[in-house]
C-alpha cells in the first residue's frame, strides 16, 4: 500500500480572488482505483441477492467472478509484480486468500473481501489525490495569462509559461500577478494575504516585489519578470511538497522492512494453522477457512498504512500555510528536536537597518532635521544597506533632499559628498573620528577636536550599548551628530521564542556574527539568554555541534549564506524564504516561505501532532490484529467478520492519520497545542 502524491492534471490555471486557496478537487471516478471498486461493489450487490434469492449457481456465479476480477486484478497484478522481485506483497495474500475461500465454496466471503479490499484501496488513492489537491490548488492563484509589453510598446497577452526573464508585464486594477517580478513604474496596492499571509494590502511602488497568485488594487503596475514561472513561489511550495511525498521517513522505512520479514512469518503462521489441524483430523474446508481468515485478519495493511498518511497530510497542510517542508525524513525529525538555535539578523530581527535615533551635537548648531537631511544627501548615491536606511529616514519624514557633488565611497569607512558647499562624511565612528583628529594642526584645534572626540566616543557608546549601530557624520570636518541604527526584531519574534521554549523545554540560542552588546540587547528583547555573538561561520557550526554533543538534537532557523553550514549541521535546518539566500534555501530541511517566523513553532507543534497520529495508527492496528488473531485461533472467527475487521482497521488509520490535512489542524499547532 502506497501514498504518494500525484502529477498535477495538465490544464491552465484560473484566476481567483487571492488571500483565498481554492482546491482544486480530483473527481471520484477520475481515479481507477474508484472505478474498480465500484465495479467490483455492483457486481456483488447484484450477485447477492440471487443467491439469496435461491437462484441457480450458473447465473450468480459467473457476476461473482467479475467481481472478483474487477476488484482484484490490478492489487494480484501488482503483487505478481513485487513477487518477480522477490518481494512479498500483502495485496497478493489478500487476493490469495479470496480465491482459497472461493475455493472451499466460501464464493460469497471471498467477493466481500474483494470488494471490502477494493473499497480500501480506493479509499486511499482518494484520500492521497485529496492531499495532492490541497497542494496544487494553490497553483490556481496565478493566472495562466499575462499582457506582455514589447519593445515597440504594443501589449501582447501571453501564456505566462512564455514569459522570460527580463520581460515586461502590465498589470491592470483588479488583476491577479501573473509573474514573481519587481515593480518597474505605477504605484498599487497589492494583497498578498496568499504568499506572505499579511492581512492588510502592501503598498507597491518602484524597486519593490511582487509575487505571481497575488491580486493588485486599483493602480496600474508595470513589472520585469524576475524568476520563470515554474521557478515562482506558488511553484517551488508545489513542486517541493511534491517531491517531500515521494520520500519516505524512518519510521516508515523500518515497518517496509519488518513488513517483508512478518508476511513472510505470516505465510508459515498460515500453513501451520492448516496444516496442524488438518493432521489432528479436523475437515479440510474447515481447517483452510480457518487459514484463510487467518491470512485475512493477520496481514500488516494498517500497519503499513499507520506511518505515511499523517506525514503527508502534515506536509501538505503546512505547504498551505507557506512551509516547505522538503521530505517525511524532515517532517518527522521537526516532532524530534529538544533544542533550537537561532540566527538574528534576517531571522528574529526583519533583516532591515532602519534609523532609530537622530542625536546632533548641539554646539554644531545643527538640530535633527538638519543633521539627518545632510546625511541622507551625502548617502543617496551610495548602496550600502546602512545607507540606504539613512535616505528611507529623511523620506519618511518627508525631507527634500538637495543635490550631492563630488561623491566618493571608501570600504569600511563611509562615504564624503559636497552638501550645499559643505563636505559631509557620513561613516564609521573610529576611522572618521582618527581622521579629524589627524587634519587638526593647531593645539588649539587639537583640543577641540580632543574635546569633541570625547563627547562623540560617550555618544558612540551609549548608542552601541542599547543596542544600535553608530555612524558618525562630520561636516566641514568637524563631528556634527551620530545617527543611531538598528534592524528591529520581528513583531512575533519574542511570542515565537516563548513557544519554542514551551515545546522544547529549553530556551533557544541565540547565533550571530554581531557585536556581543547589539546581540545581548536584541536578546534580551526576545527572551534569549544563551548568546553567541561574534560567531563566523564554522563558530556557527561549532556552536551547533556543542548541542549535539550535550545530547540535543537541535533546530538551526536562519536565512543567509553564513547560516548555511549550520542549517546542514542541525539535526533540521529551517530556512527564512522571502530573505533567505538561495544557498540557504537549497541547505534547509524545510523553508518558511511566508514572512511569519510564528510559522516555525506551529510546523514542530504540527510534526509532533503526526507523529502522535502514527502512534495511535500503529496501536489501532495492532489491537486490531492481535484480536482478530486470537479469536480465530481460540475460536471460530467468521470470514465476512474477519475481513470487514481487517479492512475496516485500515480504513480507520488511513482517515485518522489524514486528520491533519484539516485547516483546524494548522490552527490548533499555531495556538501551541499539539492535541
Amino acid at each position: 500500500m502506497t501514498a504518494t502524491l500525484t502529477p498535477p492534471a495538465p490544464g491552465s490555471a484560473a484566476s481567483v480572488r487571492a488571500g483565498a486557496v481554492p482546491r482544486r478537487r480530483t473527481g471520484l471516478l477520475a481515479l481507477p482505483e474508484v472505478r474498480w471498486a465500484a465495479a467490483a461493489t455492483a457486481l456483488f450487490l447484484l450477485a447477492l441477492p440471487l443467491q439469496l434469492a435461491g437462484a441457480p449457481a450458473w447465473i450468480w456465479g459467473p457476476v461473482y467472478a467479475l467481481s472478483y476480477a474487477t476488484g482484484g486484478w490490478e492489487p494480484g497484478w501488482e503483487g505478481l509484480k513485487a513477487l518477480k522481485d522477490r518481494t512479498l506483497d500483502v495485496d497478493l495474500l489478500m487476493v490469495v486468500a479470496a480465491l482459497g475461500a472461493a475455493s472451499i465454496g466460501q464464493v460469497m466471503d471471498g467477493a466481500l473481501l474483494i470488494v471490502i479490499f477494493a473499497t480500501s484501496g480506493a479509499l486511499e488513492a482518494l484520500a492521497t489525490a485529496r492531499t495532492a489537491d490541497s497542494v496544487r490548488g494553490l497553483l490556481d492563484l496565478a493566472p495562466a495569462t499575462a499582457t506582455r509589453i514589447a519593445a515597440d510598446s504594443t501589449e501582447q497577452t501571453v501564456l505566462v509559461d512564455e514569459l522570460t526573464v527580463g520581460d515586461t508585464v502590465l498589470v491592470r486594477p483588479g488583476e491577479s500577478v501573473g509573474v514573481d517580478g519587481r515593480v518597474l513604474a505605477g504605484a498599487s496596492e497589492v494583497d498578498q494575504a496568499s504568499i506572505t499571509g499579511e492581512p492588510l494590502p502592501a503598498a507597491k511602488e518602484p524597486g519593490d516585489e511582487v509575487f505571481a497568485g497575488t491580486l493588485n488594487g486599483t493602480g496600474a503596475l508595470r513589472v520585469r519578470v524576475e524568476r520563470d514561472a515554474s521557478d515562482s513561489v506558488i511553484a517551488r511550495i508545489v513542486r517541493m511538497v511534491e517531491e517531500a511525498s515521494e520520500t519516505k521517513a524512518p519510521t516508515q522505512l523500518f515497518i517496509e522492512k519488518v513488513e517483508q520479514r512478518y508476511s513472510l512469518g505470516m505465510v508459515a503462521a498460515t500453513l501451520a494453522v492448516f496444516g496442524v489441524p488438518l493432521a489432528f483430523g479436523e475437515a479440510f474446508s474447515e481447517a483452510l477457512l480457518r487459514a484463510m481468515t487467518f491470512m485475512i485478519v493477520a496481514s500488516p495493511c494498517a500497519v503499513v498504512l499507520a506511518t505515511m498518511p499523517p506525514l503527508l497530510s502534515a506536509i501538505a497542510n503546512a505547504g498551505r500555510h507557506g512551509v516547505l517542508v522538503k521530505s517525511a525524513v524532515a517532517m518527522e525529525r521537526l516532532g524530534q528536536i529538544d533544542a533550537v538555535a537561532l540566527d538574528k539578523t534576517g531571522t528574529l530581527t526583519e533583516g532591515t537597518p532602519r534609523v532609530v535615533d537622530v542625536r546632533p551635537l548641539r554646539e554644531r548648531g545643527l538640530g535633527e532635521v538638519e543633521l539627518l537631511t545632510l546625511a541622507a544627501a551625502a548617502e543617496h548615491p551610495s548602496e550600502h544597506p546602512l545607507a540606504r536606511a539613512v535616505v528611507d529616514a529623511a523620506r519618511e519624514r518627508g525631507l527634500d533632499l538637495p543635490a550631492a557633488e563630488g561623491f566618493t565611497s571608501s570600504p569600511g569607512i563611509g562615504v564624503q559628498a559636497v552638501v550645499g558647499g559643505r563636505t559631509v562624511e557620513v561613516g564609521a565612528p573610529a576611522r572618521l573620528l582618527a581622521e579629524a583628529e589627524a587634519e587638526a594642526e593647531a593645539e588649539a584645534e587639537a583640543k577641540r577636536a580632543a574635546d569633541a572626540d570625547g563627547v562623540v566616543a560617550a555618544l558612540v557608546r551609549e548608542l552601541e550599548e542599547s543596542g544600535r549601530t553608530a555612524v558618525l557624520v562630520v561636516v566641514d570636518g568637524t563631528p556634527a551628530g551620530v545617527l543611531g541604527i538598528a534592524d528591529r526584531l520581528r513583531p512575533d519574534a519574542a511570542a515565537t521564542v516563548a513557544a519554542l521554549t514551551v515545546l522544547t523545554g529549553t530556551a533557544p540560542t541565540l547565533l550571530t556574527g554581531d557585536n556581543p552588546r547589539a546581540a545581548a540587547h536584541l536578546a534580551a528583547e526576545a527572551g534569549i539568554e544563551d548568546v553567541r555573538a561574534g560567531l563566523l561561520p564554522q563558530g556557527k557550526v561549532g556552536a551547533v555541534r556543542e548541542l549535539e554533543g550535550a545530547g540535543h538534537r537541535v533546530m538551526v532557523v536562519g536565512d543567509g549564506v553564513n547560516d548555511a553550514p549550520a542549517l546542514a549541521a542541525a539535526h533540521i535546518g529551517v530556512a527564512m524564504g522571502r530573505a533567505g539566500s538561495d544557498l540557504a534555501l537549497e541547505t534547509a530541511d524545510a523553508v518558511i516561505v511566508r514572512d511569519e517566523l510564528a510559522a516555525v513553532p506551529a510546523t514542530v507543534a504540527l510534526s509532533r501532532r503526526a507523529r502522535e497520529l502514527v502512534v495511535q495508527n500503529l496501536v489501532i492496528a495492532g489491537v486490531f490484529i492481535a484480536g482478530l488473531v486470537v479469536w480465530d485461533l481460540a475460536g471460530t472467527l467468521p470470514l465476512p467478520l474477519g475481513v470487514a475487521g481487517h479492512e475496516g482497521s485500515t480504513v480507520l488509520v488511513g482517515l485518522n492519520g489524514l486528520r491533519l490535512l484539516r485547516d483546524s489542524a494548522w490552527k490548533r499547532a499555531a495556538a501551541g497545542r499539539t492535541g
